[in-house]
């Protein structure tokens, strides 16, 4: 294909471990293509009429889940968009720094990969420190010890093959040790999430429970939805559940939704609380995302998708200006501007420009800003953002959608990292979309912090574009074609795919977007299965900390101390607290703590109105959504509170937790 080659990077990537697996069939396939044959400008994106035949001729079984919710389209919106991308690159006349990806040795991308799971202390230099290690590997669900395992067996190998002089352990030892571990948390609860052995013999019914495909009727339907409702369910481990289906149920793996909804997956309520991307402490977010990335392998293993991380090993950045900056620089240069902002003040602003217009405007983001004058005004930017002096009022509406969608092309590595492009173009082809789903799920956990910040201000930003789709004519599925190209091209990379591969690719991406804007709520939340994980690792790791001999001398002495004065120096409000009474305090807030009856009704968003309501002054002042409700210690480092959960219920999850109430860190 001559487009392919003339491009200045313009290159789509796909990844397909299997060569059946996305194959476009149905009856309306070869209707499909001919609309979007029409479409083209010219014939650079053609394909040849054998090749669709064979195409329709494959047997219904063969079909990818990712092309099923795209059976309608032509994608029309996607041929036309990488057309501009391919113009507005020759317009620019500047070539992309290639990106070099290198192949890596036997071992190395498994040893890359353990120490990203934060389990470096299992070899090394440093494998007598391996306590924490030992503690982590404790509260692994079975496919997560196999896919650590799996791993591990790889780097052992390869380090006995290139003679390491220091020791490496035998893998049967490492996991014995974590095999003996208990799966009682010492507060009392109880990992049930991971236990999953114990429900595989429960019959049909109770599974289909626990796989989450329970569906009660919707009142409302949003575009494309079903006339149900499923909950996803965030309790199990979504590779335990995929693993029980396989084993238990070939008939729920094989019961497909229809080929042409997109379920309305719904987030479950949870009494305890769900728990959203940066409500945790930074110490517990990184084991978040150690277990993230194992639970993500073990996923991709039992599903038999290849997971394969790459890394950029040679790339020229800028390291100053607007476009074809790293987020991670731009956000240095912005903070020195607006401290603690944590999404670039170009992207924000050409957000804001848009909106500025009204997202009525038929055809916005579909329509491009012209070539020559999208040149001009990125040479102003550079030259003037920073400056404060650059003329907003000259940038048209279209003008800002083209700037922002180029700015997201031109980042030296793509907003879906470079390192998990090809994890999230793999969701593709994954068995189902509750999968799919759950894949995405753990794969935003797995962003870097700057990327997970500036993609969810950007499907925020989509999402209001769509609201207006009455007006606006811009449907989901339009916006998802649009946006596919500009986050999935990585132009640095040379993996060329052939005209099959490249349809299957644009319809591949096109549905992985319209994930990401349809669920983007419950794609932020971190699941629960994975919380209760950090808690079991934080309760083994306090009971571990006191069985050393010298905290607990330390310890005696400090109870001597304490026995012996605390008569005399305790003040009556630091009196224990009787059961059934949580004590709320607000140290920057207030100097008075409150104390408060559980009940089985009791909300977090009760106890931020009582305490609101009984203070004055500044606290007074404060408006819901300013302050929230913390839990604080026990088995968790630091937890916000969503208002719906309920205290009593959380409070028997943790009882010795502390509660604080205040404002979010910026």
């Amino acid at each position: 294909m001559n487009w392919l080659s003339d491009s200045q990077g313009v290159v789509l990537t796909a990844y397909h471990p299997s060569s059946k697996d996305g194959v476009l069939v149905g009856n309306n396939a070869k209707q499909r293509e001919e609309a979007a044959l029409t479409s083209r400008r010219s014939g650079q994106y053609r394909m040849n009429h054998e090749s669709s035949k064979k195409l329709i001729e494959k047997p219904p079984f063969d079909r990818s889940s990712s092309q099923d919710s795209l059976d309608d389209l032509s994608l029309e919106d996607y041929w036309t968009e990488l057309e501009n991308i391919k113009k507005s690159r020759e317009n620019r006349h500047e070539e992309q720094e290639e990106v070099v990806v290198k192949e890596p040795d036997e071992g190395e991308l498994e040893e890359e990969w353990l120490k990203e799971a934060g389990l470096s202390n299992l070899f090394g230099d440093c494998t007598g420190d391996s306590q924490e290690s030992m503690v982590f590997l404790s509260t692994l669900t079975r496919t997560q010890t196999a896919a650590v395992q799996k791993r591990f067996e790889t780097v052992s190998q390869t380090m006995r093959k290139k003679n390491k002089q220091y020791q490496i352990p035998d893998v049967r030892d490492i996991f014995a040790q974590q095999r003996e571990s208990t799966e009682k948390v010492p507060d009392g609860s109880e990992l049930d999430s991971v236990r999953t052995n114990e429900n595989k013999c429960k019959g049909k019914q109770d599974l289909a429970s626990n796989l989450g495909i329970s569906e009660k009727n919707s009142p409302y339907l949003p575009e494309d939805a079903p006339v149900s409702e499923t909950d996803i369910n965030l309790e199990i481990s979504f590779a335990e559940q995929a693993a029980n289906m396989k084993e238990t149920s070939k008939e729920l793996l094989e019961n497909k939704e229809e080929y042409n909804s997109l379920p309305n997956f719904r987030l479950p309520k949870d009494k305890t609380g769900n728990t959203r991307i940066g409500d945790l402490a930074p110490q517990d977010m990184k084991k978040v995302c150690c277990l993230a990335l194992i639970e993500l392998t073990a996923l991709y293993d039992t599903l038999g998708i290849e997971l394969k991380h790459q890394k950029a090993v040679k790339i020229k950045t800028k390291d100053s200006g607007l476009f074809g900056v790293p987020l991670s620089v731009l956000l240095e240069q912005d903070q020195k501007k607006v401290p603690g902002t944590r999404i670039p003040l170009i992207f924000q602003k050409l957000i804001s420009r848009i909106e500025e217009g009204g997202l009525e405007t038929e055809g916005l983001l579909r329509i491009p800003g012209a070539a020559i004058r999208i040149k001009n005004l990125c040479q102003e930017l550079e030259a003037k953002f920073y400056e404060g002096t650059f003329n907003w009022e000259s940038v048209k509406q279209h003008d800002a959608a083209s700037l922002l969608k180029l700015f997201i092309r031109e980042l030296p590595q793509p907003l879906l990292s470079l390192e998990y492009l090809k994890a999230f173009q793999a969701v593709q082809n994954l068995p189902s979309k509750k999968h799919q789903l759950q894949a995405l799920n753990l794969l935003v956990i797995l962003l870097p912090e700057t990327n997970r910040d500036t993609l969810k201000a950007l499907l925020e930003f989509l999402e209001r574009v769509i609201d207006n789709r009455e007006k606006n004519k811009m449907t989901m599925k339009n916006v998802a074609m649009i946006m596919a190209p500009n986050l999935f091209m990585c132009p640095g990379l040379s993996n060329k795919p052939n005209e099959q591969g490249e349809f299957m690719m644009a319809a591949g991406t096109a549905s992985i977007m319209h994930f990401l804007i349809k669920y983007q709520k419950l794609l932020w939340t971190i699941p629960k299965f994975i919380v209760t994980q950090v808690r079991k690792q934080n309760s083994e790791n306090h009971k571990k900390d006191k069985k050393d001999k010298a905290v607990k001398k330390l310890l005696k002495k400090m109870a001597y101390d304490r026995e012996k004065y605390e008569k005399q120096d305790k003040n009556p409000s630091d009196a224990d607290v009787p059961q059934g009474v949580i004590r709320v305090q607000a140290p920057h807030l207030s100097k008075v703590s409150m104390a408060i009856q559980l009940t089985e009704e009791l909300k977090a968003s009760d106890v931020l109105a009582r305490f609101l309501s009984q203070e004055s002054g500044v606290v007074q002042a404060l408006k819901k959504g300013e302050v929230f409700l913390y839990e604080i210690g026990g088995n968790i480092g630091e937890r916000c509170l969503e208002d719906d959960t309920y205290m009593k219920d959380l409070y028997q999850l943790n009882p010795n937790a502390e509660w604080v109430i205040k404002s979010k860190p910026s």
